[in-house]
């Protein structure tokens, strides 16, 4: 398909995209199951990209030709809102501009995402990729990492804590390897017998799964912070019994309804807290990226071809990720 990209304006940055992960979210988007947020098509997804810069707009001081630049979830927002102005453009009070599947505020057109060979984006929202960073497994911290860093940064996940991170995939392996930097007590929490030796293996102590009754009923009580990475909605009172007091389970992946059951009493007397957090805002993603960088945490990818895309989405779908599709765009350039 042949897409359209605005010309570069004084303040824009044009990027030769060489990698695009594939997250959960652009699969949803794509296949219109979002129903708070429909589907414009032709949709383009793609918000984990990684592109060297190949144009720059007479005003543009942050890149050069020949830069590397990152771009996440979203590519504007109106910049004076009080959110705006705390660096928390992702909760712009008159609405983020993402990646795709928004309008633009340039063009007043859908926006198109990062499977594409180009995109054309406000210096504002790239972020500067260290020197040395290993490109292709940089890209899911533009979404996988951010989504989980912040709600760390905010919640003070701090040493010694104990942290819950339910599901273990795109998301859930980086929340795993950042808490684990943290030096938290991480505990994975998944539906896939397969992956317990990986969530040994990313950095956490232990792993169980959703089934092991005994094994859920040991962890009651324990936890100061719970991150919920699972795409689909699904009975959250059980894993809120699992709250230490004051404890607190962020939802980052189901974005459509959420299922009900929640009790009252036991939120109030062990003074729980139900949370929401969507990604970050652009000084936060470039504080994850250069975390990341300094210590040497990355995504875990499988490269695959554009041609590969399709299958690629049906095997995230199944759980079958090991942990972030990321598309290599380099064929012909130089990566």
């Amino acid at each position: 398909m042949q897409i359209k990209r605005r010309a570069v304006g004084p303040n824009d940055v044009l990027l030769d995209v060489l990698y695009c992960g594939i997250c959960h979210s652009d699969i949803h988007q794509a296949r219109n199951e979002w129903s708070s947020f429909p589907t414009v098509y032709p949709c383009v997804p793609g918000h984990e990209i990684i592109g060297r810069v190949q144009a720059v707009g007479n005003a543009v001081t942050k890149f050069k030709v020949g830069d590397i630049g990152g771009v996440g979830c979203m590519v504007d927002s109106c910049g004076t809102c009080e959110n705006c102005l705390a660096d928390r453009e992702q909760n712009c009070l008159k609405g983020a501009t993402f990646t795709y599947n928004a309008p633009d505020r340039a063009t007043g057109e859908n926006t198109l995402g990062g499977y594409s060979e180009k995109m054309v984006v406000s210096e504002r929202f790239v972020i500067r990729i260290p020197p040395g960073a290993d490109l292709a497994a940089t890209a899911p911290l533009l979404c996988a990492g951010i989504t989980t860093f912040s709600p760390m940064q905010h919640w003070k996940l701090s040493s010694r804590q104990r942290v819950g991170v339910i599901g273990l995939g795109g998301l859930g392996h980086m929340a795993v390897k950042l808490a684990a930097a943290r030096k938290a007590e991480v505990t994975v929490l998944t539906t896939s017998p397969g992956k317990i030796a990986d969530a040994r293996r990313l950095g956490a102590q232990e792993a169980v799964l959703w089934s092991d009754a005994a094994g859920m009923k040991r962890l009651a009580n324990r936890f100061d912070l719970l991150i919920s990475t699972v795409p689909e909605s699904y009975p959250m009172q059980p894993f809120m019994d699992l709250l230490a007091l004051d404890g607190t389970l962020v939802n980052v992946g189901a974005l459509n309804q959420l299922q009900g059951g929640l009790i009252g009493m036991s939120m109030a007397f062990g003074r729980k807290s139900l949370a929401g957090s969507v990604i970050g805002g652009i000084a936060e993603t470039q504080q994850v990226v250069d975390y990341c960088a300094a210590r040497g945490i990355k995504a875990d990818i499988e490269l695959i071809r554009p041609e590969q895309i399709n299958q690629a989405c049906d095997r995230v779908v199944s759980k079958d990720a090991r942990y972030r599709f990321v598309i290599d765009l380099t064929t012909g350039k130089k990566a």
